[in-house]
């Protein structure tokens, strides 16, 4: 994400924690830092890992009662790609009709936006008497280096 809008993002984020009359602590600050300097999914523990890189007090406690609010103020998205744990999106928030594709392998996970998905979208749910608010896709798929290897080197990491 631009810093521009970055920077527009976290205020709203900060906002939103004021009007909960909730505190933004050294850590709640790191967390908050880190998901919104970003663009990559992440779970759970790679903030953690990531937040306490900038700030070594970051616990996990207070990662795990941030994330409800980050998601709650609708500027990131929790997403279950399946597994054992949940990812969560902080491009959500400037891009909320992206879609998304996921190399069943390595696990790496491909943003993609697509005029055609959303008019479909539209138009489907307009026959059905609905009107489209958000939508998520999401493709399980192989990679590239999957097909040709029958592994990828990015598996695990």
């Amino acid at each position: 994400m631009p810093e521009a809008a970055n920077k527009r993002v976290r205020q709203r984020f900060l906002d939103f924690l004021a009007q909960k009359k909730l505190r933004v602590t050294g850590p709640r600050r790191a967390i908050i830092e880190t998901v919104f300097s970003t663009q990559d999914h992440f779970t759970a523990e790679q903030l953690l890992g990531w937040a306490q890189q900038r700030d070594r007090s970051v616990s996990r406690a207070t990662v795990y009662r941030t994330l409800p609010l980050l998601t709650e103020s609708g500027l990131v998205r929790e997403m279950d790609f399946g597994g054992n744990h949940k990812f969560y999106d902080p491009n959500y928030a400037e891009r909320p009709h992206h879609n998304h594709i996921i190399c069943q392998d390595c696990g790496k996970i491909i943003e993609f936006e697509s005029r055609k998905i959303e008019q479909l979208g539209n138009e489907i749910s307009r026959q059905l008497g609905f009107k489209v608010q958000t939508h998520r896709l999401h493709i399980t798929a192989t990679c590239e280096e999957f097909q040709k290897l029958g592994a990828c080197s990015k598996r695990g990491s």
